[in-house]
This record gives C-alpha cells, structure tokens and sequence, in this order.
C-alpha cells in the first residue's frame, strides 16, 4: 500500500496490523494521507488519531465516499507532519452544536 491507495476524508475497511503484531479489521476515517503514513481515526475505538504506515495495513476491503455534512474536521496544527514526527497517537474531542454534544 502507499499514499495513492488512500483519499482524505474517506472511509475505508482494512486489516491493520497492530503494533503489537495482531492482524484485526478495522474501520477508519482517514484525515490527511502523507508519503510513509496516513493520519486516521478508528470508528468505534477510543477515539484517538493515530499514525498508521502503509505496510500496517494489509489489505484494503472497501472504501467508501464521505458525505459533507458529516466530514470531521481538526485544526491543521494536529493534522501537520511535523507533529506527527514522534508520536503514534493523540486524544482530541471536541463537542459541536451542530452534532447535538
């Protein structure tokens, strides 16, 4: 997998291999796609962003175009690649009005 196999602002169905070396499935909203990794958020997990490298994810199942309405947008300070430069995950919420939180 690279960069060209992955769009932002998409949802995509893959097996990640974890860092512990656990292959799972996974359903992730990808937010920005750089050449060695992507940043994404996992549905239905903690809710972090996490950095994941292209040979993590060992295949690509289904894609699927988000609608505008339900973007997720973040601050370009968290989505930069030099703040992804020694981290592998960050915790971020926020609560909007327009989502009801």
């Amino acid at each position: 997998m690279d960069k060209n196999d992955f769009k932002t602002d998409t949802r995509y169905t893959i097996t990640w291999q974890r860092p512990g070396g656990r292959a799972v499935p996974a359903r992730i909203y990808v937010h920005r796609a750089y050449d060695t990794f992507m940043i994404a958020r996992i549905a239905g997990a903690d809710g972090k962003l996490r950095k994941i490298t292209y040979p993590e994810v060992l295949k690509r199942i289904a894609e699927e175009a988000v609608d505008p309405a339900e973007m997720r947008p973040l601050p370009a300070a968290l989505l930069d690649e030099k703040t992804w430069k020694n981290r592998d995950e960050l915790e971020h919420y926020s609560s909007s009005p327009r989502r009801g939180k």
